[in-house]
């Protein structure tokens, strides 16, 4: 049995706020957790150090690369799901699982897939403009691009990316396309963006926020941390762990949100003299990387962690 080998893979990961999150996470040794996102098994493999042998861990992720690695692992206590964390529910009804002590979720996307370029995710570098991390099924990027209207690329590169320029983009893209050369490159893309794109803030490329923008509706990120929260509510018992890092606002405002309104008692407005009902999460952290860790991988400066315990039984 060896849960801790590291992983291997072309392109490294560091994974970012690790012990501090399977410190928050793990209160039970011999509890079952989630891990919603096992990438390359930064996480996971810190989480399997800590559980005892009776323990057990069911990790999710829609990226054959990251199913290839935790394949690698050879330890009973580990269950990997392809899945979405945001289906988590049904994933360990099936498995028999109807409560956790922890779920740990790390959004976004993966360091190995933005350095593989033939993902499409980084405008660094030119390939297909896929985006998909399951790249079994859906849709890519380019084939987004190449149907949607105007209106619709508007509102997804806006309400997405927080692009203000997002009118101007959206013309762009669906003129080239009308030309009969529309874009199927990431290189493509950023070329069209920083026409389009007039002023940026400093040390910014003008496509990073058209890039993630795109990268998120095809991949339904957000809609699935909202699925995933609802479901990781259901499934902690009182003092189980909600531990959730961020990367952006976007993904920081939902869960920030999410832990806030489950927080507060309820009153019930048609019952004015029944007792209201009682929180259901008590909020007790967020964490950000220490500036050691930010000096050693830039790429966890923008990182936000948010830890919630459950209080009340679940319904």
């Amino acid at each position: 049995m060896t849960p801790v080998n590291a992983p291997h893979t072309e392109w490294s990961h560091t994974t970012v706020l690790l012990s501090e999150a399977v410190e928050a996470l793990v209160t039970q040794p011999e509890g079952t957790y989630v891990d919603g996102t096992f990438g390359r098994g930064g996480h996971s493999r810190a989480v399997l150090q800590r559980l005892s042998p009776q323990g057990r861990l069911v990790a999710f992720d829609k990226d054959p690369a990251a199913l290839a690695e935790a394949a690698r692992i050879d330890d009973p206590r580990l269950a990997i799901r392809h899945a979405s964390f945001g289906d988590m529910a049904a994933e360990l009804s099936a498995l028999g699982i109807g409560r956790v002590q922890g779920v740990l979720l790390d959004l976004g996307v993966s360091s190995p897939q933005i350095d593989d370029a033939s993902r499409g995710f980084s405008f660094r570098a030119d390939a297909p403009l896929d985006m998909r991390m399951d790249t079994t099924r859906g849709e890519t990027a380019a084939e987004f691009l190449a149907r949607a209207d105007t209106k619709t690329i508007e509102e997804v590169i806006r309400d997405y990316g927080e692009e203000r320029f997002a009118a101007a983009i959206a013309k762009a893209l669906v003129a080239r396309r009308e030309s009969g050369d529309p874009v199927r490159t990431t290189l493509e893309l950023s070329a069209l963006v920083a026409r389009a794109v007039k002023t940026r803030e400093p040390g910014q490329d003008p496509a990073t926020r058209t890039f993630q923008a795109l990268r998120i509706h095809v991949n339904a990120e957000l809609e699935a941390l909202h699925q995933g929260l609802k479901a990781a509510l259901a499934l902690l018992p009182p003092a189980g762990r909600l531990v959730v890092i961020s990367f952006h606002s976007l993904e920081d405002r939902i869960v920030k949100t999410f832990i806030a309104a489950e927080s507060r008692e309820v009153y019930d407005r048609r019952a004015p003299m029944a007792p209201p009902q009682p929180l259901r999460l008590k909020a007790l952290a967020r964490i950000k990387p220490t500036a050691a860790e930010i000096a050693a991988n830039p790429r966890a400066r923008s990182a936000v962690m948010r830890v919630a315990e459950r209080t009340a039984v679940p319904c």
